[in-house]
């Protein structure tokens, strides 16, 4: 695989190494900054307020018909990510949602998670067999249900704000088997999941796309060219 080919100029300028090690203290003392900030962000998030999941949503697995609690698989905290994979996708039924590809694609080997009493996991409309054939064919192997469509597993979607968009819901459960949502995040907060965005954003090309501060001359194009990974020419 060649490079593609990049104007002198738009290069980072060349400095000796220890004008380079003074520059990257510099802004290491930004990063550090930061680090802390997303710690005490975090901290916030720990002491959000939980409110009471008041429906029995239901789901199909590949087992049988569940309720949302055992979405959890007997752990304490649950996970869900709503991936769209329906008819009204590109691609459907061949391909789910290239953009919900993309981040299945960055989910951790689920042992770590489930070592701290968190399952993680997959819901969208279609039905298991499909589902199955799309987790075999990216090579997934996260937990997925089915919304069904009929119920409080018709509601799902809307009640937890993922009918027209993607997201990440969070839900807690008591002792005694209450569920709770804890958190939710859409949009582009799901990035922190998305290790591709961090490893491209400590290059000096970063991400690029149009939208980033960018020294001239360097690549950009528009946003969405990601999409499944078998699918880049």
């Amino acid at each position: 695989m060649t490079a593609s080919s990049l104007p002198t100029h738009a290069l980072p300028p060349v400095v000796p190494a220890r004008e380079w090690a003074a520059a990257h203290a510099a802004l290491l003392v930004e990063e550090k900054r930061l680090t802390r900030a997303r710690d005490a962000l975090a901290a916030k998030r720990r002491r959000m307020p939980m409110t009471p999941v008041m429906a029995d949503y239901r789901f199909a697995g590949p087992d049988g018909e569940v309720g949302l609690l055992d979405l959890f698989a007997g752990r304490r905290q649950l996970v869900v990510y709503r991936f769209f994979f329906q008819p009204d996708v590109d691609g459907w039924p061949d391909r789910g949602c290239g953009g919900c590809s993309f981040l299945t694609d960055h989910v951790p080997h689920l042992a770590h998670v489930n070592a701290r009493d968190t399952t993680f996991a997959l819901v969208s409309p279609d039905d298991q067999d499909r589902i199955a054939g799309l987790k075999e064919r990216m090579g997934w192997e996260v937990p997925w249900y089915t919304l069904l469509d009929r119920g409080p597993g018709a509601d799902f979607s809307a009640d937890f704000d993922v009918a027209e968009m993607f997201g990440l819901n969070v839900f807690i459960h008591d002792d005694d088997g209450r569920v709770y949502r804890t958190y939710f995040v859409n949009g582009r907060g799901v990035e922190a999941f998305t290790p591709t965005w961090s490893i491209l954003d400590i290059t000096p090309l970063g991400r690029q796309e149009e939208w980033e501060d960018t020294p001239d001359g360097r690549p950009r194009s528009a946003m969405y060219w990601w999409g499944r990974h078998d699918e880049y020419s």
